[in-house]
Parts: C-alpha cells; sequence; structure tokens
C-alpha cells in the first residue's frame, strides 16, 4: 500500500493513465454515432453483465490528496467523499451509553447514526467489492484499497474523540474489528515496523499520544492499527513523534496560526514570514516522513478559500482540507 507522501511520484502516473481511459470513454459516448442502432447499443450497456467487472464500484473515480471535512455533514457520508477521489475522511464520534454515534454536537446525535453504520460497514463493504473471490483469484494479489484506479493508495480515516478520552478510545478500538479482522488496516509494531494497508486510522481531539504509545509499548503487545494525528505546531519539539509510525499525519488550525479571516484580501493571503512559518513546518513534518494538513481553512469569500488553498498546494501541503469537494476536484483538473 502507499501513504499519502506517495502520491506526487506513484500515483501521478496512474492516475493520468485512468484519467486518460475515462476521457476517452467519455468522448466516445459523446461522439456522434452514426447510426440509431448503435446509439441504443452505447445508451443500454449498463444492462449487460459483459460491461461490468467485480471491482468496478470506484471505476473512473482518481483519487485526490485532499481531506473531506465533516465528512458527517454530507448527504451520504463516505460514499460522497469517495466518489470525489477523497483519500481521506473524518468522523466526529461521541460515547453515549457504549455506542459510538456520530455528529458535530451532542444536539446533532441520532440512534441511527453510529460510527459502524455510517463509515465501518460502508468501508468494509467498498474493501471487499475491491478484494473479491472468484474463480479468476488466486489470493495472491495482495491486499486492494478503496480506489480501483490507484488500488495500492491507503484511505486515511480520522476519528474525532469528542468524549471522555479512556473510554471512548477503548470503544473505538473495539469498533474497529470488522475491518481488523480482514486485514485492512495500516499496522505498526513495537520495533517500529509499519505494515500499510488499506485503511490508515488516525486519533484525533481527545485522542492523546500517551494512549497510541501505549499500544505498542512493548515487543510482545500486538500491532497496533490506530494511529496519532500530531499537532503540526509541536511536532519540531516533540521526539515521542518520530514518524509515520506513531504519526503519518500532523494537523494545525490554519486560522489560529495565520489568523486569516473570511474578509481578508487574496492579494494578501500570507505574508512572506507566514509562508516561511509554513515550509518551516512542512519540511519538518516531511523530515520524519510524516504528511501535513491545515484545517480551519476560511471558506469564504470563495476567492479567499481558492488562494488559501492554491498557496497550501504549491507549498507543498500534502492533504487540503475541505468542505466542498466539488470544487477542491478543480485543483487537480
Amino acid at each position: 500500500m502507499k501513504s499519502l507522501l506517495s502520491i506526487p511520484t506513484s500515483v501521478t502516473a496512474a492516475a493520468a493513465a485512468a484519467a486518460a481511459a475515462v476521457f476517452i470513454a467519455k468522448e466516445v459516448a459523446a461522439a456522434p454515432t452514426g447510426s440509431g442502432a448503435l446509439q441504443n447499443i452505447l445508451d443500454n450497456t449498463h444492462r449487460s453483465p459483459l460491461y461490468g467487472y467485480p471491482t468496478d464500484l470506484t471505476r473512473g473515480v482518481i483519487p485526490k490528496p485532499f481531506h473531506s471535512h465533516n465528512d458527517y455533514w454530507r448527504d451520504v457520508p463516505f460514499y460522497s467523499a469517495l466518489s470525489y477521489g477523497a483519500v481521506s475522511v473524518e468522523a466526529d464520534v461521541w460515547l453515549v451509553d457504549g455506542e459510538l454515534y456520530v455528529g458535530h454536537h451532542r444536539s446533532a446525535l441520532t440512534t441511527a447514526r453510529t460510527l459502524d453504520a455510517l463509515y465501518i460497514q460502508p468501508i468494509l463493504d467498498t474493501l471487499q467489492r475491491q478484494n473479491p473471490t472468484t474463480q479468476f483469484t488466486t489470493g495472491d494479489e495482495g491486499v486492494h484499497g478503496v480506489f480501483d484506479t490507484v488500488p495500492e493508495l491507503t484511505l486515511y480515516f480520522f476519528i474525532d474523540l469528542k468524549t471522555d478520552a479512556d473510554a471512548t478510545f477503548a470503544a473505538v478500538l473495539t469498533a474497529l474489528e470488522p475491518l481488523r479482522a480482514r486485514g485492512y488496516l495500516t499496522t505498526a509494531h513495537a520495533n517500529g515496523t509499519l505494515a500499510p494497508g488499506p485503511v490508515t486510522v488516525l486519533g484525533t481531539g481527545n485522542t492523546q499520544l500517551e494512549q497510541v504509545l501505549a499500544l505498542s509499548a512493548n515487543e510482545s503487545a500486538p500491532a497496533r492499527d490506530l494511529f496519532f494525528d500530531a499537532p503540526l505546531q509541536a511536532l519540531k519539539d516533540d521526539e515521542r513523534v518520530a514518524g509515520p509510525e506513531v504519526a503519518p499525519i500532523a494537523s494545525v488550525d490554519f486560522g489560529s496560526l495565520f489568523n486569516v479571516t473570511r474578509t481578508d484580501d487574496v492579494a494578501r493571503v500570507l505574508s512572506e514570514n507566514q509562508k516561511k512559518l509554513l515550509r518551516e513546518q512542512v519540511e519538518t513534518a516531511r523530515e520524519r516522513g510524516i504528511a501535513t494538513r491545515y484545517w480551519g481553512l476560511p471558506d469564504f469569500p470563495v476567492g479567499v478559500r481558492n488562494a488559501v488553498w492554491r498557496v497550501l498546494v504549491e507549498e507543498g501541503v500534502d492533504l487540503l482540507n475541505v468542505d466542498a469537494l466539488e470544487d477542491a476536484v478543480e485543483l487537480w483538473g
């Protein structure tokens, strides 16, 4: 499996090839057919098993390095982000009477919207579709990720703990069992080795670094499959976050760090000193093999938002935090 930092080198060629195939298919479909009979075939191919295949759920979806912020607010959580090619999603979880519910606030919780129902089962179903057992598979194919176009790419799954750290952390570990049992989770061992999988889970919010480190505190401990969303601003001085085996991604609040507001002019999104700080943070993380994410980005006016997006992408930030998926897609053509 490939990590987020691999996207610029390993995914570009595959994504470009897939994009070209999708473009050609669209051009063929849109081209004059010359006969009603041929057009009828083109219009009705979806009814024939000849034109589908087992792993085609994400056929033509090109993965892009952005994070679906507050993903649970979308009409169809997870699947909407997947359809746009987001390589990362997040869920805010609240532990209530032993169950993990998803929502931004307690007032938004419902008994139906659980972590298992909105994320664990949909992710599991997607991965089972991408890893079918048929008369043609041998078991030696390896485990594929959620994207049919780039099956070696991992999906980042941020779980934001909103309630008591200890109890909620333990509940999240239990909730991951369906993915764990299938071997779908990225794992780290006490000796520092990392085994990438189709899904990389990061604890954020009330998650404590000590909780994550305790899971692999000794050589006899089982492989750890929950990682830490490290505070990017403190990364330089925290030697405990040695690399991606602890924290694959480090994040920080962009608005608080750079004081860019919704009313700021596009021309002065970031000063040179601010860009210098951003570059230093990105470089510090990259030296440890850790990807970067800035959350709390301005979303209005759209011109300011887009200018911030462009600056972050140009300066090498690895994961763009976005709310408007359809607009973010345009950054990658």
